[in-house]
């Protein structure tokens, strides 16, 4: 910097006066400067006000040089004075240092309040336009919520951060969280989506039959149970006999059965369909196998799952002697989840 320093001198002749300016000289003070680091950036672990995270500092050398240590001064302001933000820590529980760009042995320093000090034991040698990467741990962030701090960073030749060598400025900031919240509740979806089945015409050399679908999921972690309630095929006083046990159809013998499978004889039916894990019950999941027990379990899951569809199949024989009439039922499935 230059300054100029003027001296006047006053000359008192006869009680008459004049003012005689000069100039006395000039002194020049000049003042060198550390260079600017360049490509910075500031990275928090975490943005929560009072967490206690890692700091990741990314900068580029701007001169060739000898750095032994390192500072970040966080303040408030990015020039002038320094404030430490109110909450930042780095003596409790304690910083850590870590850098896979600098050579050297380097150790943390936590007795300056406000700054994230290192020093190297080995000299750390660097060119110009190096990038380099500084990882502090341990850190406690600011206090205040939403609010901007500086890190002024310094590196120096010396090991005692005497002599600066680049220094640069990076902001951050801390910030508030945002919780998102979703519920779910629980489900169970079941549905029927046959009214009537209509078996025909019943006779001794023919069997009646004909099917109705259901679909179930759940979000249970038990699963569900899908059970069959009713009686058997009635007119009257008169009925015709329900499968008790598992058996074929029998034309010619009075029948009443069903099953949730593909079957040949008869032609009728489908197996279980979808992306669920839901399966036909052991006594109603064999092809060409019938069976009516009312109160029994047709088909369940036994954890959540997504959707099924079953086909149940029915089937009716008669033998000669079965008393004419309209013969009909009314089934009840209950789908039970466990949660």
């Amino acid at each position: 910097m230059y300054s100029l320093r003027v001296k006047a001198k006053r000359l008192s002749l006869w009680g008459s006066a004049f003012v005689l300016t000069g100039v006395s000289f000039f002194s020049m003070v000049v003042s060198a400067s550390a260079a600017q680091l360049t490509t910075r950036s500031f990275t928090l672990g975490s943005t929560l006000a009072s967490a206690a995270t890692s700091y990741t500092l990314n900068f580029t050398t701007g001169t060739t040089a000898t750095f032994q240590s390192f500072q970040a001064q966080m303040c408030t302001t990015a020039s002038g004075t320094c404030t430490t933000p109110t909450g930042f820590s780095v003596s409790s529980p304690g910083s850590t240092f870590t850098s896979t760009t600098l050579s050297g042995s380097w150790t943390v320093s936590n007795a300056t309040a406000g700054s994230l000090r290192a020093s190297a034991t080995g000299a750390s040698s660097t060119t110009s336009g190096a990038a380099k990467q500084i990882i502090f741990g341990s850190v406690t962030n600011p206090s205040a919520t939403n609010s901007t701090f500086y890190a002024r960073i310094t590196l120096y030749s010396d090991a005692a951060w005497t002599t600066a060598v680049d220094t640069g400025t990076v902001a951050s900031s801390t910030a508030g969280q945002i919780t998102v919240t979703a519920s779910v509740d629980e489900t169970l979806t079941f549905t029927l989506a046959s009214a009537t089945v209509a078996l025909g015409t019943l006779s001794t050399s023919s069997t009646g039959s004909g099917t109705s679908t259901m679909t179930a999921s759940t979000n249970a972690s038990g699963g569900y149970a899908i059970t069959v309630n009713g009686t058997t095929l009635t007119s009257g006083a008169n009925t015709i006999a329900a499968m008790a046990a598992n058996a074929a159809s029998s034309q010619g013998t009075g029948q009443f059965g069903i099953n949730l499978k593909a079957n040949t004889t008869p032609s009728v039916g489908s197996n279980a369909s979808g992306a669920g894990s839901g399966v036909a019950a052991t006594n109603y999941n064999t092809a060409d196998s019938f069976r009516f027990v009312t109160g029994e379990t047709v088909a369940s899951a036994s954890a959540a799952t997504n959707s099924n569809t079953f086909t149940t199949s029915y089937i009716a024989n008669i033998g000669g002697v079965q008393a004419p009439g309209s013969y009909s039922t009314t089934l009840t499935y209950i789908a039970t989840a466990t949660f």
